[in-house]
């Protein structure tokens, strides 16, 4: 006699029907299809209520999920048309970088910062972070500056460690140190001393870098010319086109998601995606990706991942 075994049925753990896995749900915002002022989006970010901002060549763009709202400077006291970066602090305060300083917007007053009536290094702006201080940190084509709300310093090639003036991107680790990507290397600063890490010293893929992201296991991923390199503290780990499922060498920019999956834009050949062991690659022929020149990405508080593409408009990825 057998029990607990029915050739008629089975247990609850057998008989459940495994459910076929939803396609992922692709959306692309443009200027034909909603309020986007611009196709070419430079930069995203997403407030503490879930507004997504936009950087476009033609003004910012706010989005509630169902109401645009354009800000120019004709609307509004935004210094540029051009706008390459954004970033929310604690407060709410909305930073934004242009061509020609920088502009925060508080929800109803503008103030504008340029080397005019600021400490600002320069007035082109490429990228805007905040660190666990509050201080703001402006990566110019004259270097860096951070401002804590009263006082401007700027760090350049001529009076500290700062490999290059050209800074495209930044990241800030749980020690406190600032990770600067720059056209010769990255240089890394502990608030006293400087590193700098380029392919004669280290294994950096290339000494173009244009993006940083830091992982939870404080792995610093950079995106170059060449391929991305991960760096432990210790090794270094490249993947490109030639050893790995990375698509495209060129890497715009890099996101971590809240699986630990990263995602990496590139100028040529969409996404990809690495969970650590296996690649996939979005692009315009195989999913519902607005342009393969993908320029920045942003993930919300429900998972969706926000493209901003050359000259797709923006690509909402949900899976």
């Amino acid at each position: 006699m057998i029990v607990g075994f029915s050739f008629f049925g089975c247990s609850k753990k057998c008989t459940e029907s495994k459910q076929p896995k939803k396609p992922p749900e692709w959306t692309i915002y443009n200027t034909s299809n909603s309020g986007l002022v611009y196709n070419r989006v430079n930069a995203i970010a997403i407030d503490a209520t879930g507004n997504k901002w936009f950087a476009t060549w033609m003004g910012v763009c706010k989005f509630d999920g169902t109401n645009w709202t354009t800000y120019t400077p004709l609307n509004s006291g935004l210094a540029s048309y051009d706008v390459r970066t954004i970033a929310v602090d604690a407060s709410g305060n909305k930073w934004f970088g242009t061509y020609d300083g920088v502009s925060m917007f508080d929800g109803a007053h503008w103030t504008k910062y340029d080397t005019l009536n600021s400490g600002l290094a320069d007035n082109f702006i490429m990228i805007i972070a905040i660190d666990q201080s509050g201080n703001k940190w402006f990566g110019t084509y004259g270097g860096v500056s951070k401002f804590d709300g009263t006082n401007w310093t700027t760090y350049d090639t001529l009076n500290s460690g700062l490999v290059d003036n050209r800074v495209w991107a930044m990241a800030f680790d749980a020690s406190g140190n600032k990770w600067f990507a720059t056209w010769c290397g990255v240089s890394k600063f502990d608030g006293t001393d400087w590193i700098t890490y380029d392919r004669s010293n280290s294994g950096l893929a290339d000494d173009g870098v244009i993006a940083i992201v830091i992982d939870s296991s404080s792995n610093k991923w950079f995106g170059t010319y060449r391929g991305v390199s991960k760096f432990d503290g210790i090794n270094w780990t490249t993947y490109d086109t030639s050893n790995i499922g990375l698509e495209d060498n060129h890497v715009t920019v890099i996101a971590v998601d809240a699986s630990g999956n990263k995602w990496f834009g590139s100028s040529l050949s969409g996404v990809s995606r690495f969970d650590g062991t296996n690649w996939i690659v979005y692009d315009t022929a195989n999913s519902g990706l607005g342009d393969n020149w993908v320029i920045a990405m942003a993930i919300d508080a429900l998972g969706n991942i926000w493209f901003g593409t050359n000259d797709g408009g923006v690509s909402k990825f949900h899976e």
